[in-house]
Protein backbone atom coordinates (compact mmCIF):
# COMPACT_ATOMS: atom_id res chain seq x y z
CA UNK A 1 0.00 0.00 0.00
CA UNK A 2 1.22 3.46 -0.88
CA UNK A 3 0.46 7.11 -0.18
CA UNK A 4 -0.80 9.41 -2.93
CA UNK A 5 -1.39 13.09 -3.63
CA UNK A 6 -4.69 13.41 -5.51
CA UNK A 7 -5.64 16.53 -7.47
CA UNK A 8 -9.34 17.06 -8.22
CA UNK A 9 -10.85 19.72 -10.51
CA UNK A 10 -14.14 21.42 -9.68
CA UNK A 11 -16.30 24.04 -11.35
CA UNK A 12 -17.92 26.58 -9.01
CA UNK A 13 -20.78 28.87 -10.10
CA UNK A 14 -21.27 32.22 -8.36
CA UNK A 15 -24.26 34.46 -9.11
CA UNK A 16 -24.43 38.27 -8.91
CA UNK A 17 -20.70 38.92 -8.88
CA UNK A 18 -19.06 42.15 -9.97
CA UNK A 19 -15.42 41.29 -10.63
CA UNK A 20 -13.20 38.33 -11.34
CA UNK A 21 -11.27 38.80 -8.08
CA UNK A 22 -14.53 38.78 -6.10
CA UNK A 23 -15.66 35.61 -7.87
CA UNK A 24 -12.39 33.82 -7.09
CA UNK A 25 -12.49 34.89 -3.44
CA UNK A 26 -16.12 33.84 -3.02
CA UNK A 27 -15.54 30.45 -4.68
CA UNK A 28 -12.54 29.64 -2.46
CA UNK A 29 -14.39 30.84 0.64
CA UNK A 30 -17.55 28.84 -0.10
CA UNK A 31 -15.56 25.69 -0.88
CA UNK A 32 -13.58 26.13 2.35
CA UNK A 33 -16.76 26.51 4.40
CA UNK A 34 -18.22 23.32 2.94
CA UNK A 35 -14.99 21.37 3.47
CA UNK A 36 -14.66 22.40 7.14
CA UNK A 37 -14.64 20.55 9.50
CA UNK A 38 -15.15 17.17 7.81
CA UNK A 39 -12.43 17.61 5.16
CA UNK A 40 -10.37 20.58 6.34
CA UNK A 41 -7.17 18.83 5.20
CA UNK A 42 -8.08 19.49 1.53
CA UNK A 43 -6.03 22.29 -0.06
CA UNK A 44 -8.00 24.72 -2.27
CA UNK A 45 -6.44 26.73 -5.11
CA UNK A 46 -7.66 28.54 -8.19
CA UNK A 47 -7.08 26.59 -11.39
CA UNK A 48 -4.62 27.87 -13.99
CA UNK A 49 -4.81 27.76 -17.77
CA UNK A 50 -2.03 28.44 -20.25
CA UNK A 51 -2.86 30.97 -22.95
CA UNK A 52 -2.36 29.29 -26.35
CA UNK A 53 -1.08 32.54 -27.88
CA UNK A 54 1.21 34.15 -25.31
CA UNK A 55 1.82 31.05 -23.12
CA UNK A 56 1.22 32.99 -19.89
CA UNK A 57 -0.64 31.48 -16.94
CA UNK A 58 -4.23 32.73 -16.61
CA UNK A 59 -6.76 32.30 -13.81
CA UNK A 60 -9.36 29.68 -14.55
CA UNK A 61 -12.41 31.94 -14.12
CA UNK A 62 -14.96 33.58 -16.38
CA UNK A 63 -17.77 36.12 -15.84
CA UNK A 64 -20.73 36.45 -18.19
CA UNK A 65 -23.82 38.44 -17.26
CA UNK A 66 -22.80 38.76 -13.57
CA UNK A 67 -22.54 34.97 -13.26
CA UNK A 68 -19.07 33.52 -12.76
CA UNK A 69 -17.66 30.08 -13.36
CA UNK A 70 -14.49 29.49 -11.33
CA UNK A 71 -12.31 26.43 -11.80
CA UNK A 72 -10.91 25.21 -8.48
CA UNK A 73 -8.13 22.73 -7.82
CA UNK A 74 -8.55 20.61 -4.69
CA UNK A 75 -5.59 18.57 -3.41
CA UNK A 76 -5.63 15.91 -0.75
CA UNK A 77 -3.24 13.25 0.47
CA UNK A 78 -4.57 9.71 0.57
CA UNK A 79 -2.68 7.29 2.78
CA UNK A 80 -2.39 3.52 2.32
CA UNK A 81 -4.38 3.18 -0.89
CA UNK A 82 -4.12 -0.01 -2.95
CA UNK A 83 -3.54 1.79 -6.29
CA UNK A 84 -3.74 5.16 -8.03
CA UNK A 85 -7.32 4.41 -9.06
CA UNK A 86 -8.25 3.49 -5.48
CA UNK A 87 -6.67 6.73 -4.17
CA UNK A 88 -8.65 8.74 -6.73
CA UNK A 89 -11.91 7.09 -5.70
CA UNK A 90 -11.19 7.76 -2.01
CA UNK A 91 -10.41 11.45 -2.65
CA UNK A 92 -13.45 11.94 -4.87
CA UNK A 93 -15.65 10.30 -2.24
CA UNK A 94 -14.32 12.38 0.68
CA UNK A 95 -14.44 15.67 -1.23
CA UNK A 96 -17.77 14.79 -2.87
CA UNK A 97 -19.45 14.22 0.49
CA UNK A 98 -18.50 17.74 1.59
CA UNK A 99 -19.22 19.42 -1.76
CA UNK A 100 -22.58 17.91 -2.64
CA UNK A 101 -23.95 18.77 -6.10
CA UNK A 102 -20.56 20.11 -7.28
CA UNK A 103 -19.07 18.27 -10.29
CA UNK A 104 -15.63 16.77 -9.60
CA UNK A 105 -13.01 15.29 -11.91
CA UNK A 106 -9.78 13.53 -10.96
CA UNK A 107 -7.02 15.56 -12.62
CA UNK A 108 -3.89 13.82 -11.34
CA UNK A 109 -2.78 11.14 -8.91
CA UNK A 110 0.87 11.06 -7.81
CA UNK A 111 2.53 8.54 -5.55
CA UNK A 112 4.24 10.16 -2.59
CA UNK A 113 7.74 8.77 -2.19
CA UNK A 114 8.74 8.11 1.41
Amino acid sequence: MADYLVTVESGWVIKDVGSLDDAIGIAISEAGKRLNPSAKFVEIEIGQLTCPFCEQELNNALIVGNIALVGLILEMKVFKAESEEHAGRIAKSVIGRALRDIPLKIAEVEEIKA
